[in-house]
Order: structure tokens, then sequence, then C-alpha cells
């Protein structure tokens, strides 16, 4: 009896191994998105009792990836997450519903500093600018924190968070990615059309299928972004923002 309850012991300890190293092995397969049914789901885990709105399969830096939008009560969020391992690389959510409060004095850029500075701890301002979007006064700030650039806009009058994205950084490369214009010919590019400033970040993406560089570039107290098409060095975007 002793010998037989021993044996069953082993077989039994044995299976739990065995389904250990099953799940395990599980786990890391499961990390992988093959459908977009996987990516809504990831989502809907990280946003609990959201309605996903959308899925769409793209390719950025030619990695598969799955872009899911979702709302829930006010806000619309939008997450990428790469197929080949499931990896966030960008999260971000906007309000869908403001008021312009305009009885309220417009909070000071100082304020608005700290406010950030709250929101994304141990972070770095890179740059602070105000705008008027439908109606709406607004702060929009860009700032840095380990390997992910944060992008915020608060309410210029009630200081409320109004959206909040970030998106892990990409390392530049200095050849040529899969289009004509290489990184040191975009880079050169956004320089020409802003002498005396210096480049603060470059990357190659591919946007809605299009292959283009987006380019950083300072000078003194403002920051100029460039979106270059890859293929023929079109300027496609450009945007210009006081520097913190």
């Amino acid at each position: 009896m002793k010998a037989g309850k021993k044996t069953t012991a082993v077989l039994l300890a044995a299976g739990f191994i065995m389904t250990g190293g099953l799940a395990a092995a599980d786990g890391v397969w499961a990390a992988k998105l093959s459908s977009a049914n996987q990516a809504r789901q990831k989502a809907l885990q990280k946003v609990p009792n959201a309605v996903v709105t959308g899925v769409d399969a793209d390719r950025e830096n030619g990695e598969q990836v799955y872009e899911v939008e979702l709302v829930k009560g006010s806000k619309k969020y939008d997450i990428t997450y790469r197929a080949s391992d499931g990896k966030m690389l960008e999260y971000g959510w906007e309000k869908t519903t403001v008021s312009p409060s305009s009885s309220r004095a417009v909070i000071s850029k100082d304020k608005c500093r700290q406010l950030a500075l709250n929101q994304v701890k141990k972070g770095t301002i890179t740059a602070i600018s105000q705008k008027v979007d439908d109606g709406i006064d607004i702060y929009k700030v860009k700032m840095t924190a380990g390997n992910k650039r944060y992008t915020l806009e608060f309410h210029a009058r009630t200081g409320a968070l109004l959206e909040y994205k970030w998106k892990l950084t990409q390392t530049a490369s200095t050849g040529s990615q899969n289009g004509k214009i290489d990184m040191e010919k975009a880079k050169q590019i956004a320089l020409d059309a802003v002498p005396g400033a210096t480049v603060y970040k470059a990357e190659y993406d591919v946007d809605d299928g299009q292959a283009v560089y987006e380019i950083e570039v300072v000078k003194g107290n403002y920051e100029y972004e460039f979106k270059i098409d890859a293929n023929t060095g079109t300027i496609l975007e450009q945007e210009k923002d006081w520097r913190d």
C-alpha cells in the first residue's frame, strides 16, 4: 500500500511539473498576437468594461501591429500592440466632452508644469505650448521619461487633464530604412527648414502604409516637428511649439 501511494505521488508530481511546463510555454505563446480578436481581448484587459470601436492591423518599422480603439465613459482610448510579442508600443486617451469654462482665468504655465510632473513621475518636460482647440484653451506638454515620450493636454482654465498618451521611443538609424531618403538626408531637410537648429530626435516609421521620417529640431525657445516622406523627401507635416 505504501509503495503504491508513493508511486501515485510521484506520478502526480510529474503531472504537475509537466502541466506547469506546458502552462509556461503556453504563456509565451499567448504573448504573441495572431489575430485582431486577441488584440481586442488584450486591450479590454487594459481598459476593463470599455467598448471596442475598432481594431486595425498595420505595419510600423517593418513589424505588424494591432491598433485598438476603445470608448469608456467620456474617454476614447487608442492602444497599439506589436504582434510578434504583444508588447504595448503606444497608449493614450482623450476626453470626448469638455466644457470651455471661459469664465475662469487661465492657469499659469508654472502651474501647468507642476500638473504635468505630477502625472509623469521623474519625467522631463521638453516643451509647453498654449493653443485654442474647438474653443477650448489648452496647454500642450511634451515630456520624456525612461524609454517613453509623452504628450499631455490640460484645460488651461481648469487644469483638468484632457489628453494623455505615450509612445515607446525608437532607436534612430543612420542608414536607409526601405526608403530612397536615408536618415541623414531627412535630418538635413529639417535643418534646412530651420537654419541654425539642432536635431533633437530622429525616427523612421510607417504611417498608414507610407514610409516617413519623424524629425524634431530645436532652436532657441522653440521646438519644430517634421514628418518627411522617406521616398521623396517632401515635408508632409510641420509643427512649431514653445520649448520649456
